[in-house]
């Protein structure tokens, strides 16, 4: 099983090895290091997404090494990054946080496009798949079409909707969908929210309401806050992770399109601009392509050859 999961990780990473791991093989090795090597190096990471803190933070420690004479060749410096790479993760609790007595509410937010209403499908196949019963409470109700992609996925997985009409208030939906999963003794009620830009305070501030409406409903709620960020959408991700979490408080993020860009390493850039676990990520568009996120495989699959 173990095996298993590596490989589809290593799979939905294929472009991020093909990318930026093959930029950085072709760059170090068999090659001695020198000044100019590692400048290059450092520019190499920047453009790959990985962060201007963290590519110092990795850069400050290989020319310490190589000033002191600790480290000399090309393969050095590759196997250092791939080795603090690892550490660069604290120990944190990266499981999904559930109620101790149900309902367990779960909000998920994020900006259009960002593969919001997969990853609820996602979710939703893992939690059914734990043997938990799942609602879902269509929240987005500003989109056109909104509902119904969500209601689409819902038949698919046989899971219930509580929807509202369209236009209304999104609150509204929250507070009939939280009823509902304590009234029926739903185990998770998933959130769909519309998807926000960082930018529209009045679609926020809205956000906030629903968040409000679900704490004055079940205790504790929302229990698990996830922001659903686009791993194609590079730097831009960073803001919407410190926006998003000022408004809402969010509690772990899932990270999709993992398998479409070349550019894995805006994992390491989230870990080094914000204190979210990221906790899910999206390697593939199936409803079973979701993995818990573990740093230290993730970094394997990314420089496994």
């Amino acid at each position: 099983m173990i095996r298993s999961v590596f490989t589809k990780i290593k799979g939905g990473l294929e472009r991020t090895r093909q990318g930026f791991v093959s930029q950085l093989r072709s760059l170090l090795r068999g090659q001695r290091l020198s000044p100019e090597l590692i400048s290059q190096l450092e520019t190499r990471l920047i453009e790959s997404d990985v962060g201007v803190h963290a590519t110092r933070r990795l850069i400050e420690g290989i020319r310490t090494d190589f000033k002191s004479g600790h480290m000399s060749r090309g393969e050095d410096a590759l196997e250092y990054l791939k080795r603090e790479l690892k550490a660069m993760w604290p120990e944190a609790d990266r499981r999904l946080r559930l109620a101790e007595s149900s309902p367990t509410v779960i909000l998920v937010t994020g900006v259009n496009g960002a593969g919001k209403t997969t990853s609820i499908a996602k979710l939703c196949h893992a939690l059914k798949a734990d043997g938990r019963s799942v609602m879902l409470g269509a929240c987005d109700t500003f989109r056109a079409g909104a509902v119904r992609q969500l209601e689409i996925w819902a038949e698919r997985l046989g899971v219930p909707v509580i929807k509202g009409q369209q236009g209304g208030d999104p609150a509204a939906v929250a507070f009939d969908a939280c009823g509902a999963a304590k009234s029926r003794g739903v185990d998770v009620l998933i959130l769909d929210t519309a998807g926000r830009l960082h930018t529209q305070d009045p679609l926020m501030r809205q956000l906030t309401k629903i968040r409000s409406v679900a704490e004055k409903q079940i205790t504790g709620a929302p229990h698990e806050v996830l922001l659903v960020l686009d791993a194609t959408s590079g730097q831009n991700a960073l803001r919407q992770a410190e926006e998003f979490s000022k408004a809402v408080g969010v509690t772990g993020i899932f990270l999709t399109k993992l398998d479409g860009t070349a550019k894995g390493g805006i994992v390491v850039a989230v870990r080094e601009a914000t204190d979210i676990p990221v906790k899910f990520i999206g390697v593939g568009e199936r409803p079973e392509d979701i993995q818990p996120f573990d740093p230290e495989q993730f970094i394997e699959a990314m420089f496994e050859e």
